[in-house]
């Protein structure tokens, strides 16, 4: 084991943070030490200040480097330093946590030595943890979607918050797509901003059908998925400036509306950043004056509710919510007489913790079933990130929608089969069977 570094100590107005090992390699292929992420971030300080700054934060936290596999953690270190404050917030399924609240670069700096890379606040002030003052509109393509209809789907974004007077801030989400923030004032429950994020994703749709969608289960996805469900209370996202855990080290990075048409995320990368930032400032430094209000958003809302929409689908760690539809995904949804829905035929391939362990299995599965595999679509492998209470895992499945019916393989043993709560489940059941 290679020897750690001596602690690197920085100081900021009177308060002094340690950089512990600071020559520790956080991303090896662009030759960067946590140390060189630290100085990163201070280098465009003002910039993630802004998202992050009076706000709760979870802490995602890369221990290992970006390469390694990070996990969440709500609460707040005991042994932090005493010029740190927290907020209790309380959650969906009734616990609570004292979380940190960082509001200069000396915190900022702290919790990067945690290896908290990507910064993750919630869309509530610390004296009013219960109205959100941003919505979210977060752009998830579907597999093989192109970067170009990413591209187009935010700028109707744009032109239909305008439409009913707000206001978007756009950034590249440092990975494969883009989020769009939406300053408001601070007087709607969470339950209303997600009811108005997902009034706003069901018109995208309308006006952009096959190139946009709402649909939350993935399975029934097709182009850019409007994740509405980011707007409900106990979720976050990357804040700008976030590095995110790619080869590169790229960046999340804020944009101003005329560079989305041509913008390449690639372009964006700890190395590029702080010249960019010297040179043209934050693209979002005015944000904060310039909240809206959710009245035609939640008119909107009104009018699908009377038109017979449902609410859609919560995250299944939320309690059932009136009127909301069936939270099954339609390929395990039985029929009824009222309503038959058709099953997809799913397999689960590989559960791991390890991304490219489970890539590997899904190419493992593909040697096996060659005659299987050229019939599927680019949509038809459903990559999904799951996250459990304080940990991630890649979950590989194959929709075999346009296979054959007499060559469908059966559900087999994923490979591999390393999903992390499967014992925390498997405990859960034994308690309810016991009674």
């Amino acid at each position: 084991m290679a020897k750690e570094s001596e602690p690197a100590v920085l100081a900021f107005d009177g308060r002094e943070v340690r950089v512990t090992n600071p020559d520790k390699p956080y991303f090896s292929r662009a030759r960067l030490s946590k140390l060189d992420l630290v100085h990163y971030f201070l280098s465009v300080a003002p910039g993630p200040l802004a998202g992050i700054r009076d706000r709760p934060l979870v802490l995602k936290r890369f221990v290992d480097g970006a390469e390694g596999e990070p996990f969440y953690q709500k609460r707040a270190p005991a042994r932090r330093p005493d010029w740190l404050r927290t907020v209790t917030l309380s959650f969906p399924s009734g616990r609570s946590a004292e979380e940190l609240v960082v509001d200069d670069a000396a915190g900022l700096a702290w919790v990067v030595n945690l290896g908290c890379i990507e910064l993750h606040p919630h869309p509530v002030r610390a004296n009013d943890l219960d109205h959100p003052d941003e919505l979210r509109i977060d752009l998830d393509p579907t597999p093989g979607v192109p970067w170009a209809n990413v591209r187009r789907v935010a700028l109707e974004v744009k032109a239909f918050l305008e439409e009913v007077g707000l206001r978007g801030w756009p950034k590249t989400s440092g990975s494969r797509g883009m989020h769009v923030n939406v300053r408001i004032r601070p007087q709607w429950t969470f339950t209303e901003v997600r009811r108005a994020a997902l009034a706003l994703s069901r018109q995208i749709e309308r006006r952009m059908p096959g190139l946009a969608t709402s649909k939350w289960w993935k399975e029934e996805r097709r182009g850019v998925f409007l994740d509405y469900n980011q707007n409900a209370k106990d979720r976050t996202t990357c804040s700008a400036y976030s590095v995110r855990p790619l080869p590169d080290a790229r960046v999340s990075a804020p944009l101003g509306w005329e560079e989305v048409a041509d913008c390449d995320p690639a372009d964006f990368t700890v190395r590029t950043m702080p010249r960019r930032f010297a040179e043209i400032g934050d693209p979002h430094a005015g944000m904060d004056d310039a909240a809206g209000s959710l009245e035609g958003l939640l008119v909107l809302a009104a009018s699908d509710e009377a038109a017979g929409l449902a609410d859609a689908p919560w995250p299944p760690h939320f309690r059932k919510a009136e009127g909301e539809a069936p939270r099954v995904a339609p390929s395990r949804a039985k029929g009824s007489a009222k309503r038959r829905r058709s099953r997809m035929p799913l397999l689960v391939i590989a559960n791991s913790p390890d991304r490219e362990a489970a890539l590997a299995g899904l190419a493992r599965w593909k040697e096996r079933h060659p005659a299987v595999a050229k019939h599927l679509a680019i949509d038809d492998v459903l990559v999904d990130s799951m996250r459990g209470r304080s940990s991630t895992w890649t979950r590989i499945r194959v929709n075999l929608r346009n296979v054959p019916e007499d060559i469908r393989p059966s559900q087999g043993r994923p490979d591999p089969d390393d999903d992390p709560t499967r014992a925390w489940r498997e405990q859960l059941h034994a308690l309810k069977a016991g009674g």
